[in-house]
């Protein structure tokens, strides 16, 4: 056994597909498939089922499998600590961050580790919550903005700001000229949100919960962009995270007396060794952060 083998039944486990896997490998399938089979018949278990359509893994090939992360994960640590070791603030760092903050934050965040990191290789990843969680924890991504708590035992994380949610309304809607929204103003309204996956729905849910609002069922937006749009054409109102807010003369944002928000933390597996690069990008965070949050819209008088 060997770590080119335990990088295969990664693959084959993840993809659950031996062609994917392959090619995810660098190797042929009949190369693949036939290194699995040497693995299997020296270890004497089954790893996987295999049939036309699917591979399924077997409950011991699933404890194998994850015992090879952890030996991967590890193996990465070690070339971490080396390459930390000549110079912390180098090397490759995969950040992931969540649609509804990843293309708001991101253009003032990398013009800044650019000038600040140069010998980074900075790889940026936009995607849901509980992908950039799974990623994380596979070692695919080295950090993580994700709104906090995050309850992985695997996981540190710091809280870095505050994002309030203001109210977002056509500029002709019956709410754009006031200066604060009421928990009586939002009665009987109903609520554009994004579609299942995305954390500001949840978030949005737990105030409509609480203050009276009704959703749209039949109207969902896959982007927080979408929702902009249907907002301005008059569909309805929706919430919008103050990062994101932006100069329109068609739409009004409005603050609540009751200030709903959500956290934004960064997050890394405890067993990273890039410590000093953390602490750098924690603090590159926050400048970006202040300097969109400088810009505000124009709000009701």
């Amino acid at each position: 056994m060997n770590l080119r083998d335990l990088h295969y039944i990664v693959a084959v486990a993840d993809l659950q597909n031996f062609g994917q896997a392959a090619e995810r490998c660098f190797i042929s399938q009949p190369t693949l498939s036939m290194q699995i089979k040497k693995l299997e018949e020296s270890l004497g278990v089954q790893l996987f089922e295999r049939s036309n359509k699917k591979v399924l893994i077997t409950q011991a090939g699933a404890a194998i499998v994850e015992s090879a992360r952890r030996i991967l994960e590890e193996t990465q640590n070690i070339k971490q600590i080396a390459a930390t070791a000549q110079d912390p603030l180098a090397g490759s760092l995969r950040l992931g961050a969540f649609p509804t903050l990843a293309p708001y934050l991101f253009p003032a965040l990398v013009p800044l580790i650019r000038a600040c990191l140069p010998n980074i290789r900075l790889i940026l990843v936009e995607e849901k919550t509980e992908q950039l969680i799974s990623l994380l924890s596979k070692g695919e991504l080295d950090m993580a903005l994700l709104a906090l708590p995050i309850e992985e035992e695997l996981f540190d994380s710091v809280a870095l700001f505050a994002d309030e949610f203001f109210l977002a309304v056509a500029s002709d809607h019956p709410l754009a000229e006031k200066s604060q929204v009421e928990q009586a103003d939002l009665v009987g309204e109903s609520l554009l949100l994004l579609d299942e996956g995305h954390c500001l729905r949840g978030h949005a849910l737990q105030v409509c919960q609480i203050h009276g609002l009704d959703e749209q069922q039949d109207l969902r937006a896959t982007s927080l962009e979408t929702l902009r749009q249907m907002v301005c054409a008059g569909t309805g109102i929706t919430f919008m995270p103050k990062i994101t807010l932006r100069e329109d003369p068609h739409i009004r944002y409005i603050p609540f007396d009751f200030p709903p928000q959500r956290t934004i933390g960064l997050v890394w597996r405890k067993t990273s060794a890039r410590t000093q690069l953390i602490n750098t990008l924690k603090g590159l965070i926050q400048t970006s952060v202040a300097k969109i949050q400088a810009i505000k819209p124009s709000l009701p008088q």
